[in-house]
């Protein structure tokens, strides 16, 4: 077998056992890696509670992972989503997944809980259940640098140890596995760590045809504006975006209230880049390099970051967001939801936050103490007790900084994510904003529909394979058909590969529907359709229409193949080889 290593390993934390799977060929080929395959483990629980010591946590590499394949550095984190109720995951980059698959295993499930604070500790075949009683309460700096030497280090903070819904997993210090509350799966489980140290080399099918498909890539890469430009992201990390955003207003302002922010030429990327120095660091082997690492130490915010904790927040000061962003970090919590439910709590007191209110807040709900005991539910749980309509949610998760007035096909790709409020499931914002790789109008929703299928199912290959998604500003899937053949010897095409990806997004829904999510779920907030975006010189960003955003969600079904009330159907279930009965899940 080349680029699968053939092995899964299942961890119980109850019975402290650790068994090997050897998945068949028809299995990988199938669902390939990372998200799906991380899927298809998941499915058989995906009605248990999130808590339930049978609901399995899977961390899965793929197939390009530990290979020469451009940004193959990243892996997938998946459970059921705390936050969301709906299927839960998340890729995150740093070394994790290169030192997992280079231990030899593809993936692990973990399922069960110990019976107090343990680690797992992985190295090449040797996986060991550990006591971390030591690391408890510790923020994620202070377990890394105690546990740097056994390899890459997944680990939680503070506030999954104390139940924070939206709760992440930092790998390597830097590096989050944000959305959906997956810290809190750890927590739940009673692992505080896992670390990974693998030696062996992956088995490529072809080295000259990967050699090739990786100089074709780059080759790209290096011609592209928003990757390789004199303000790309190469050189200004994802703070790249924040001008881009803003200008064209659309950026979320005072919670969604609105979309342009006074002061943001200067908090920008270069005035980041000018007050505080910074050199360029990334994933282990990427040649993109999108995060800048201080030279006095720590990392600058990246562009979900910097807008939610200055725009969103209303929030002029520089320094509390970098503040803000090094504390969510050390107490294990998603920026992006962080920085929403504080907007959302703003206003419901009719206030605005000051620095130090924001980061008072933030300790608060890592420890669950004072106001942050109701913000650790996050905005949606928050606002629905106390009766308002503040939260910028779908499904309950916090939507990111995309006011989806200005973009219509992001409107429509937050409200057919598949677990909740979320721009990388589908990122409109390449046609609508970057015009590439064709130019649509983002005030029309002509399109729209197919645009977000496709964009869907692209994004499910991608996180399967594994790459990350920035190389597909410059590269597609023609490259990666090629490079997917040379790293497994597997004959694949553009299209062959999108199939696979429509079969993922069709199964991640078939288990969301398990669980009642439907078209009543496949909506965005009120505001949107009632108050209208910042007007500017020759820019109105007017209120969607409820109409038309109905109109073209139901085009997304139909192309989808769901029913009108965007469930499973089982002759799609059937033509995409998903054997599982769903005729409890038609409507």
């Amino acid at each position: 077998m080349h680029g699968w290593t053939g092995k899964i390993a299942h961890i119980n934390l109850l019975t402290k056992t650790i068994s090997v799977e050897t998945p068949t060929q028809e299995i990988y080929e199938k669902w390939i890696g990372g998200r799906g395959l991380a899927g298809y483990y998941l499915r058989p629980y995906i009605t248990h509670e999130w808590h339930d010591p049978e609901m399995p946590l899977c961390l899965f590499t793929g197939p390009l992972t530990a290979t020469s394949a451009p940004t193959s550095g990243r892996m997938t984190i998946m459970s059921r989503s705390p936050l969301t109720g709906t299927i839960g995951d998340s890729s995150v980059g740093g070394s994790l997944g290169r030192n997992l698959k280079r231990a030899g295993w593809d993936g692990i499930v973990i399922s069960g809980k110990h019976d107090s604070l343990c680690g797992i500790e992985i190295q090449n075949d040797n996986i060991s259940i550990v006591s971390a009683k030591h690391l408890a309460g510790l923020v994620t700096s202070k377990v890394y640098v105690k546990l740097k030497q056994k390899g890459s280090v997944a680990c939680i903070g503070p506030a999954a140890e104390n139940g924070v819904r939206f709760a992440s997993v930092i790998v390597d210090q830097h590096h989050a596995a944000g959305r959906n509350g997956l810290g809190l799966i750890f927590a739940s489980k009673n692992i505080k760590y896992i670390t990974v140290l693998g030696h062996q080399r992956a088995k490529i099918y072809d080295k000259d045809g990967l050699k090739k498909g990786r100089k074709d890539a780059l080759r790209l890469v290096a011609a592209s504006p928003i990757l390789s430009g004199e303000q790309g992201l190469m050189n200004f990390g994802t703070g790249a975006l924040f001008d881009l955003i803003h200008v064209r207003r659309m950026m979320p302002t005072s919670n969604f209230r609105k979309t342009f922010f006074d002061p943001a030429q200067k908090m920008n990327a270069f005035a980041y880049g000018k007050k505080y120095p910074s050199q360029q660091s990334g994933c282990k082997g990427c040649h993109i390099l999108c995060k800048r690492k201080q030279l006095a130490g720590g990392v600058l915010p990246e562009f979900e970051t910097m807008s939610h904790f200055s725009a969103l927040s209303n929030n002029t000061d520089m320094q509390a967001v970098v503040s803000a962003n090094r504390l969510c970090n050390e107490m294990g919590m998603d920026t992006i939801s962080a920085a929403a439910t504080l907007s959302a709590y703003a206003e419901s007191k009719n206030i605005t936050l000051d620095s130090q209110q924001i980061i008072d807040l933030l300790n608060d709900i890592s420890f669950k103490k004072g106001p942050g005991f109701a913000l650790a539910e996050g905005s949606h749980d928050f606002c629905k007790k106390n009766q308002t309509s503040y939260s910028m949610s779908v499904k309950s998760q916090e939507l990111p900084a995309y006011d989806p007035r200005g973009a219509y096909g992001m409107a429509l790709a937050y409200a057919t994510s598949t677990r909740g409020g979320c721009h990388l499931r589908a990122y409109p914002i390449s046609h609508e904003i970057l015009r590439k790789p064709s130019a649509t109008d983002r005030f029309s929703w002509s399109g729209k529909a197919r645009m977000i299928k496709l964009s869907e199912d692209t994004f499910a290959v991608i996180d399967s394979l594994i790459a990350c998604k920035f190389i597909f500003f410059a590269a597609s899937l023609e490259e990666y058909a090629q490079i997917y053949t040379s790293v497994t010897g597997v004959p694949t095409s553009t299209s062959a590969l999108q199939k696979i990806g429509e079969r993922i997004i069709y199964h991640e829904r078939m288990m969301n529907a398990l669980n009642g999510f439907c078209d009543t779920q496949d909506d965005l907030p009120d505001r949107f359709f009632k108050e209208s975006g910042t007007k500017g010189h020759g820019i109105s960003i007017p209120p969607l229409s409820r109409s038309d955003f109905l109109e073209a969600r139901k085009k997304y079904y139909r192309i989808r193949g769901l029913s009108d009330h965007g469930m499973p159907r089982e002759d799609t279930a059937r033509d995409l080889s998903l054997d599982e009965s769903i005729h409890h899940h038609q409507s």
